[in-house]
């Protein structure tokens, strides 16, 4: 690929719109969804790393890209890249596409490509973000052909939402929907921040795609009576062994999938993949608020001064996982040869 040019984000599902005329930032606030739909505008680094933290765009991929344009706000503004990438460093820990963008952002940059008045970090962060959209492309190219006919389950939200457009595992589907792959989605909810009750199955009613919403203790119900016949999940960092980080309840329902003999598939761009982390054990976990346990919205459900623990992922050994799909390819056991191999052939950014 020779230029950056490739992609339209206005004429797709994308939660990052970048105006390099005006240098702003603005962020579809998924905290909202679905009731509103309302833009976030970002001008500086400070409201960029914000804006992650706060979860207004989450998902590994989509946190990556917003952070490379954080790291260009603050070129355009005269500002330290370094600084700047120690401030976005420190907003999610999970997420390994975050440290993946800023170090890409960081290697020297030229000027060149389709967008002329952009400077080089510019033009670095849209390739970066063109790029994310490619890699979901080829995802769904290579996952569709594995899901089987029928009911598929999938847990939080890995879709358009959570990368620059398109998305992982519902990347995986939607080409399996335009294959007309019969397919029919179960989304769960996804406790306590519920992304897949607000996200996922906003994203997929949107997309005319067939998705039912089931609570989290369902799954194992709807295995059973064999209603689903396959799981696709997203992943936050991948192991070099291939011990999968993903929203907590993930590791449960691959255990569920392997009672009931049904394929769990995990699906990542490579820049998921972590190879400077050996296992599952070295990947941090990050614990977010007791609020989101304590409350729904508003709504205060547990008592006063109750302890919480709000671990936000858990990481499913390598063992239980089918296969992972990746924009290169598909790895499956023994993976540590397998996404070693994988990672040889990752394309470089675009610019």
């Amino acid at each position: 690929m020779s230029s950056i040019d490739v992609i339209d984000f206005d004429e797709m599902l994308s939660p990052i719109r970048y105006d390099h005329a005006t240098g702003v930032l603005s962020l579809l606030d998924q905290r909202l969804l679905p009731a509103e739909e309302i833009w976030i505008e970002c001008r500086t680094v400070v409201e960029v790393a914000a804006a992650i933290k706060d979860m207004v765009v989450r998902g590994a991929p989509a946190i990556g890209v917003t952070a490379a344009y954080g790291m260009a706000i603050a070129a355009r503004r005269g500002e330290s890249l370094e600084e700047a990438a120690t401030l976005l460093r420190a907003t999610r820990p999970t997420a390994v596409n975050l440290f993946w963008a800023i170090d890409m952002m960081l290697k020297p940059q030229r000027q060149g490509g389709a967008f002329p008045g952009m400077i080089p970090e510019e033009l670095r962060a849209r390739s970066i973000h063109t790029m994310d959209v490619l890699m979901c492309l080829k995802i769904g190219e290579f996952g569709a052909p594995l899901l089987p006919q029928g009911g598929v389950l999938t847990h939080c939200n890995a879709g358009a939402l959570a990368t620059g457009g398109y998305g992982t595992a519902l990347g995986v589907i939607r080409t399996a929907h335009k294959q007309k792959r019969g397919i029919h989605v179960f989304a769960d909810e996804t406790r306590p921040f519920l992304q897949g009750a607000r996200l996922t199955a906003w994203e997929l009613h949107k997309s005319g795609i067939d998705v039912t919403l089931i609570t989290d203790n369902m799954a194992a119900h709807m295995m059973q009576r064999g209603e689903i016949q396959s799981v696709i999940v997203g992943a936050d960092r991948i192991a070099a062994n291939g011990d999968t980080a993903n929203k907590i309840g993930t590791y449960g329902l691959a255990l569920l999938a392997r009672a009931h003999d049904l394929p769990f598939y995990v699906a990542a761009p490579l820049s998921t993949v972590d190879l400077a982390t050996p296992t599952g054990r070295q990947i941090p976990i990050e614990e977010r608020s007791a609020r989101e346990v304590t409350h729904v919205g508003d709504k205060q459900l547990a008592p006063d001064g109750i302890k919480v623990r709000n671990p936000a992922f858990d990481v499913t050994p390598a063992g239980l996982i089918t296969a992972i799909i990746t924009n290169v390819g598909v790895a499956r056991a023994p993976y540590e040869p397998a996404l070693a191999a994988l990672a040889r052939t990752m394309p470089g950014p675009l610019l």
